[in-house]
């Protein structure tokens, strides 16, 4: 039986997007974009969150300025493990006595060599156990959906590199499947759209801005219309556009499609009685991409079930992984690990 003191649990969703922390006994105290400054020359961190955005494309020639986890996964294994470490020394301090217990979320598609890429660099940045909590579910949790009730649970996480789509029942799940779409692709597809119609050059900030602007799935009561600045392809010289909301339903055709289409795919794999349930109580979206507008009017309409966007759901990751985290306290202040089927075990390397 292990004891710890207060403010020695971390859940951490480290996402394509977004980095968040959740501490135990204090909620989220960490949330920023997931880009990392690091030197060249020893791989030392220089700045991270929203400083480290401030430099992309800015940075001289010996520092360098990336994000840790493309697609839903870890492309960078220094840096995300010294993103890591710095994390753990920021919040449980550099001269601790007990390491950190340490959930973090995971991708349900993630490969047995992604999966132990993450936990590896968990444990170098100094966490002494670390369980692994899928996505999908720690969303679900975090949206308060009643994961450990024998009823099927569909949760949709739409992040920045992937979608999470899992059917969750008695504290499981059940099926479910994920494809590297997400909001990231969308602005990808703003920008060659502007890049194509309107010879204009624009950089990825400037796409997510215009997608949070007048995006939508689905046809708005109101059309809208924004002023989108860019780069002439022609002569170089800065210029402006105008940009209508209707235009950009057709070119995020092709992600939406996509994750549609796994929907369906998970739906169609679902036992009929959870299936059942889904058709009954509806899915619910989180993620960042769930924000885009009338995404629930459109799955509506393509796949004839019910969806709703969770209360906060760029948050619901990383609050399911620190209630999860929560639900380990038994009473007496002791720690247990949760059922198997919630996280796949703790995972303990020998130091």
């Amino acid at each position: 039986m292990r004891w710890f003191g207060l403010g020695t649990a971390l859940g951490i969703d480290l996402g394509t997007s977004n980095l968040m922390v959740y501490q135990q006994g204090r909620g989220i105290v960490l949330r920023e974009p997931a880009v990392v400054a690091v030197a060249r020359s020893d791989g030392k961190l220089v700045a991270f969150g929203e400083e480290a955005r401030q430099m992309l494309g800015r940075t001289p020639g010996n520092i360098q300025a990336v994000s840790p986890v493309r697609a839903g996964v870890i492309a960078n294994y220094s840096v995300a493990a010294a993103l890591l470490r710095h994390i753990v020394d920021q919040f449980c301090g550099r001269g601790r006595l007990v390491h950190p217990d340490v959930a973090v979320c995971l991708p349900s598609g993630a490969t047995g060599v992604e999966r132990r890429a993450v936990l590896d660099a968990a444990h170098d940045a100094g966490a002494r156990r670390v369980y692994p909590l899928l996505a999908p579910v720690a969303a679900a949790i975090g949206a308060g959906m009643p994961v450990t009730a024998p009823q099927g649970n569909l949760v949709v996480d739409i992040g920045g590199g992937a979608t999470d789509i899992a059917v969750i029942s008695l504290g499981g799940m059940v099926t479910g499947g994920a494809v590297r779409v997400g909001g990231d692709n969308c602005d990808e597809m703003i920008v060659r759209y502007l890049r194509r119609e309107y010879n204009l050059v624009v950089g990825e900030r400037m796409a997510e801005e215009v997608k949070l602007q007048i995006g939508a799935a689905d046809r708005l009561e109101t059309e809208l219309t924004m002023e989108v600045r860019g780069r002439d392809l022609m002569d170089g010289l800065p210029r402006t556009v105008r940009l209508r909301s209707e235009e950009l339903r057709d070119v995020l055709i092709e992600p939406l499609s996509a994750i549609c289409d796994k929907i369906r795919q998970v739906l169609e794999e679902t036992p009929p009685e959870l299936a059942a349930d889904i058709m009954e109580r509806g899915m619910v979206l989180t993620g960042g991409g769930a924000l885009l507008r009338h995404l629930d009017r459109y799955l509506l309409r393509r796949l004839n079930v019910p969806a709703r966007v969770a209360d906060d759901p760029l948050s619901c990751v990383v609050l399911g992984a620190g209630r999860y985290l929560e639900s380990l306290r038994r009473q007496d202040g002791a720690w247990e690990p949760q059922a198997p089927s919630v996280t796949g075990g703790s995972y303990e390397r020998s130091r």
